[in-house]
């Protein structure tokens, strides 16, 4: 079932809430290459408001206002100027319900306006909704990075996808 959702730019009020939410998909693993949780600050840095962000919507549950998940656009050393790096978080047991479409609609608007021709998505190869979420917005395949270890030791590889604003 969808939600009734209303996305607009992050705000830098949003951070202690998103800090909390990003945390525990963190803390539940599996889905995400970060393995350290965030302060309000640092996340703000890093993802919401930095500068390398590129931008960052947050969808909000339209009747209470909830956070219900974010999407930053980044630049990343390693990727030309003109391709953004996306991550996408949706709050836990709330996958699957419009949250990361809904953000990737408002992303591929702004990124089109700042002049970013595509988008780069690296997820790790036993995130199997994060692959299929990414595969269902257009994102194709082009490169793997082999047994990238996590902070426990263990190998897992991480997949890199691409969007072009040009077909999108």
């Amino acid at each position: 079932m969808e939600l009734d959702i209303e996305v607009r730019p992050v705000r830098e009020e949003d951070a202690p809430e998103l800090a909390t939410l990003l945390n525990e998909i963190i803390a539940r693993g599996g889905t995400t290459a970060l393995e350290m949780p965030f302060t309000a600050d640092e996340l703000a840095r890093t993802m919401l408001t930095g500068p390398n962000v590129i931008c960052c919507f947050v969808a909000s549950e339209r009747a209470t206002g909830r956070l219900l998940g974010f999407q930053s656009l980044e630049r990343w050393d390693g990727l030309p100027d003109d391709i953004g790096d996306i991550a996408t978080f949706a709050r836990v047991g709330l996958t699957q319900r419009g949250v990361g479409s809904s953000l990737f609609a408002a992303t591929r608007g702004e990124a089109g306006k700042k002049g970013i021709t595509a988008i780069n998505a690296t997820i790790r190869a036993d995130n199997i909704g994060g692959i299929t979420f990414y595969d269902r917005m257009g994102f194709k395949n082009y490169s793997v990075q082999r047994a990238v270890p996590l902070k426990n030791g263990a190998p897992v590889d991480r997949i890199s996808k691409r969007y072009s604003l040009a077909s999108g």
